[in-house]
């Protein structure tokens, strides 16, 4: 059974038009990647735990506080490494000012012997559409549009 993987992508709308809020991961790993790098809050859940539940969880494990809305299923995707994401999306005026992750621990430099912790987001923000397309992993990149193609039918208002 493959890994499985839940997450919420929230959308706005502004003067400027729809925004979604994305998150760029924390660490070494990711602290120079930028484009094709951010993602959807999201993480990983069991059996024990229904995809939403713990797309709740994670959202406010990684940025500090409960996401608010009217939660409609996106769907899922299978991502390069064989992993299933599951995405919920709901409208929602998110204060990125406010993101204070959970941390995980890690050892680096690598075979250093030293540990660290770091968040696993260090920031997220609101991005226009266009722009989201470019920042996030290419893998999520559908939910973009099955978050688009959900608004054009006004299931979501």
């Amino acid at each position: 059974m493959p890994k499985q993987a839940a997450g919420i992508l929230l959308y706005r709308q502004t003067e400027r038009g729809l925004e979604v809020l994305l998150a760029h991961p924390g660490g070494p790993l990711w602290a120079r990647k930028d484009l094709g790098a951010w993602t959807i809050p999201k993480g990983q859940f069991g059996d024990d735990e229904s995809a939403l539940a713990a797309a709740k969880r994670e959202f406010s494990e990684e940025m500090g506080s409960p996401a608010q809305g009217a939660f409609v299923e996106l769907g899922s995707i299978r991502q390069p490494s064989g992993k299933i994401v599951h995405a919920f999306t709901a409208e929602s005026d998110f204060d990125v000012t406010t993101v204070k992750s959970n941390l995980f621990t890690l050892e680096w430099p690598p075979r250093s012997g030293r540990s660290g912790e770091f968040p696993e987001i260090d920031r997220a923000e609101w991005f226009a559409l266009a722009e989201a397309r470019r920042r996030i992993l290419k893998g999520q990149e559908p939910f973009l549009d099955r978050l688009l193609a959900l608004l054009k039918s006004n299931a979501v208002t």
